[in-house]
């Protein structure tokens, strides 16, 4: 997955070009929206590889009968998400190509390079739920945003209603603001953060991002997306 800025962008100017896009004809507008309201939950993951994916590589994930290939389905699910406020999208794309490039800990995605045009909500289950490991990025600007605050009380609910997402959610201090520990939230403060200035950092994200866990989880996500597909087709 590519971290450039220009993906940043056009999420950012999705609506502006969405809008611009419905004025070519109302023929085109009419069929666009009647497309939209037949995707259902259950093809947000389908739909949203082969929009990230380049054209090229769209054709060669589907099989001869034109159905997804196993590999294909796999790359859908991330190590990690880094979740962080709006003016943190450039520090949790550095820390995304730590953990990648450094650590080789891949794939991982941030919450800002989530397809663009569905509900945030919608984004929020998508990103926890189909990746290991959820980093919640601890910066001055944390506190500050609503949102943020509303992820990580979802994340640790999220935690703690399913069994094989526990011990899922990483707090983090990065090198650049981090948010303070005495002005942590308290729900925060009874996890181990990773302290990216620490001694001990590289040992912390060794113990904690472990192969085994990420195949255990990726392989419950797996059978969890078919028994939905199932019963939306029933």
């Amino acid at each position: 997955m590519g971290i450039g800025k220009s993906k940043i962008d056009r999420c950012s100017l999705s609506l502006s070009l969405a809008k611009s896009h419905s004025v070519d004809t109302s023929q085109r507008h009419h069929e666009s929206e009647s497309k939209k309201s037949e995707v259902s939950l259950c093809d947000v993951a389908k739909h949203s590889n082969t929009t990230e994916r380049p054209a090229g590589e769209q054709e060669g994930a589907e099989g001869v009968d034109g159905e997804p290939d196993e590999e294909a389905e796999e790359e859908l699910f991330f190590k990690f998400v880094i979740l962080h406020a709006e003016d943190d999208t450039g520090e949790a794309l550095r820390v995304q190509d730590l953990l990648q490039n450094d650590f080789g800990i891949k794939p991982g995605i941030i919450f800002a390079e989530m397809p663009c045009g569905r509900q945030h909500l919608q984004n929020l289950d998508d990103a926890v739920n189909g990746s290991a490991w959820t980093i919640l990025l601890l910066t001055e600007n944390f506190l500050r945003d609503t949102w943020c605050k509303f992820q990580f009380y979802t994340s640790l609910m999220n935690s703690v209603n399913r069994q094989h997402k526990y011990n899922s959610v990483i707090p983090m201090r990065p090198l650049n603001n981090p948010l303070p520990r005495g002005r942590t939230p308290f729900a925060l403060r009874t996890i181990n953060a990773l302290e990216e200035e620490s001694r001990g950092f590289p040992t912390q994200v060794e113990r904690i991002f472990q192969e085994s866990v990420y195949k255990t989880q990726k392989t419950i996500w797996k059978e969890t997306r078919k028994m939905a597909q199932r019963q939306c087709i029933a």
